[in-house]
């Protein structure tokens, strides 16, 4: 009987090194929050070293903190914080460079209230601004360090001394001992609760509180219509007419893969999609499917073919010659232009303009998002990637939260665990605690052609074996950056203006999210909007921001005024799905959204 048992090759030396690497690597790297430990202390020994071997730094570290200590002391006996505004400014100006990194602040909105300017507290107020000022200047302008070290450093810093801050220490907060003495500590009861709470949904992968009463369908991307294409990475949507006459060139929207699409198809009232398309355009979105093992070959390129072009054809195929209206958000945007390059270095003539919601093209300024993209970082986060074939939601978050500590992390822990409230969920928290994985390929090639390298915007970027360049793309471009972005600030994405496009900015208000979903009647909203064709010469950003007028209200009618003008009139609605297609079409917002 012939024998029908196999073995499994024997791993080589070299392959079983590389393993027992990439295990540990992954272990530390989930250990940690995909937050390497090395590079956190080499930044550490950089600054330190430099310090120490900086003795005018360190005496002008003393010089400053007794200033600030001087006037601090000046501002508790006039009584408080906000009574003491003529001392800031009469102050010393703050002058360029590093002579004085920061002022120390008169407003603090950790210490915004009343009970913060009564004794005992305003002392702790004033002396918790002197230390957090202290270590702000330790960790600024320190000669010889490496200025990628400095950000880390000073971000560090800030971290560290959230921890001591007198709002996040019980018995130093009035606000949580007032309640507590009104309420005889059942806040705190309550508190222990909601942290229990907390904690096992935590445990058990669970969402926030309250976030399940948000049904995808029901509650969150209800907008009627119709998936009118699938492969194994997309859904295509395309939303039911709800006018006689539409805009005769549609609108394609491609959402980052990072998020899931129907951030803008949340509730009926924030809707741009339903905004869109009561406002006579035929939409289409993309609907990413959320990875899995399985999908861990997939790439950059994929995503192009088998994302934006795919869903491009199958418009094409609804709407034969028309132009389209391509649309990117965030990391959909960046892919956006990737294909927006290729089809015109391709001569491909299909899209009629290009539409960026905080999308990045150059990634020299990505804020502080940078201080956790390394190649320490990296190596951990491909190492946890290469074991699991994807990267959780989950294990993207740490980041996010560091940058928001004060609202995701501090504030939230003492109005949930020490006021004894709870949040009350809306649709955004429902779509943020929704969250979705990156598959290894994709992720390792967006870290590092475009964080680490830079390709895009250097030219190297290829597809089909030609790099591309942006110049390739030559449709007019709308752009929208948020003043209060962490993920793509707008002065990464004002870049556009560097190159010679027909380009139409929008800085809003809002950060990367909230001021995108930025509806009509929104209260509270502003925006800045300029137009600069091709042969108009570059301005700074600054002298941008300081010259554009301020207007009210959201930007989103001026973006759709701008579709219609880069439109070429009304006409009937097309067919919903593709003419003469047998295919049973299932209703919106398909499957892929669904998937856990």
């Amino acid at each position: 009987m012939p024998n029908t048992h196999t073995t499994a090759p024997k791993m080589s030396w070299e392959d079983w090194v590389r393993a027992l690497d990439l295990h540990t690597h992954s272990q530390v790297g989930q250990l940690m929050g995909g937050i390497s430990p090395i590079q956190s202390t080499l930044v550490y020994l950089d600054w330190l070293m430099h310090l120490m071997i900086s003795p005018g730094k360190q005496l002008d570290i003393v010089k400053r903190s007794a200033d600030d200590v001087t006037l601090a002391v000046n501002r508790l006996v006039q009584g408080g914080i906000e009574s003491a505004r003529h001392d800031h400014e009469a102050a010393a100006p703050v002058q360029a460079g590093c002579a004085h990194p920061l002022p120390l602040p008169v407003h603090d909105r950790r210490f915004a209230s009343q009970a913060w300017q009564n004794w005992p507290f305003n002392v702790y107020a004033q002396s918790f601004q002197v230390l957090e000022h202290v270590w702000h200047q330790a960790t600024s302008c320190v000669p010889g360090l490496n200025h990628r070290h400095e950000e880390m450093a000073n971000f560090a810093a800030r971290q560290w001394m959230d921890i001591v801050n007198p709002a996040n220490i019980p018995w130093m907060n009035p606000e949580v001992l007032q309640t507590t003495a009104k309420e005889g500590g059942m806040n705190l009861m309550r508190g222990v609760h909601n942290w229990s709470d907390d904690a096992q949904r935590m445990v058990r992968g669970l969402p926030a509180s309250g976030t399940e009463q948000f049904k995808i369908g029901h509650d969150v991307a209800t907008t009627p219509g119709k998936v009118v294409f699938r492969n194994d990475l997309i859904e295509l949507i395309q939303y039911s007419p709800t006018t006689d006459k539409v805009h005769a060139e549609p609108v394609l929207i491609v959402p980052a893969w990072i998020m899931k699409y129907y951030i803008l198809d949340l509730s009926p009232q924030n809707s741009l999609v339903k905004y869109l398309v009561d406002q006579g355009h035929t939409v289409f979105m993309i609907s990413w499917k959320n990875p899995s093992a399985d999908d861990r070959n997939k790439g950059l390129d994929d995503y192009r073919t088998h994302g934006v072009m795919a869903a491009l054809d199958t418009v094409s195929q609804i709407l034969p010659e028309r132009k389209v209206h391509g649309v990117g958000y965030c990391l959909g945007g960046t892919l956006m232009m990737i294909a927006a390059a290729t089809m015109g270095r391709d001569g491909d003539e299909r899209l009629a303009s290009m539409t960026l919601f905080a999308a990045q093209g150059d990634f020299t300024e990505a804020g502080e998002l940078l201080l956790f993209i390394n190649e320490s970082e990296v190596d951990l986060i491909e190492a946890m990637m290469a074991e699991q074939g994807f990267l959780k939601g989950t294990q993207m978050a740490g980041a996010f939260t560091l940058l928001h500590s004060n609202d995701l992390v501090w504030s939230r822990a003492m109005k949930n665990y020490l006021l004894g409230e709870r949040d009350h969920p809306n649709d955004l928290m429902a779509w943020n605690a929704d969250t979705t994985r990156m598959p290894y390929r994709m992720h390792s090639e967006y870290l590092h052609k475009l964080f680490l390298h830079n390709d895009l915007s250097a030219g190297r970027y290829e597809v089909n074996g030609q790099p591309i360049w942006f110049t390739d793309i030559r449709v007019p471009c709308f752009a929208v950056g948020t003043v209060s972005d962490h993920v793509a600030p707008w002065k990464s994405v004002y870049k556009l203006h560097l190159l010679p496009l027909d380009v139409t900015f929008a800085l809003t208000s809002g950060g990367h999210n909230a001021g995108i979903v930025s509806e009509p009647g929104h209260k509270g909203r502003h925006f800045q909007l300029h137009h600069r064709p091709p042969t108009e010469a570059y301005t700074s950003p600054e002298r941008w921001q300081a010259e554009v007028p301020h207007q009210e209200g959201s930007w989103w009618p001026a973006w759709q005024n701008w579709l219609v003008q880069h439109s070429s009139g009304l006409t009937a609605p097309p067919s919903m799905g593709v003419p003469g297609s047998k295919r049973r079409l299932p209703d919106a917002p398909g499957s892929y959204v669904q998937q856990e």
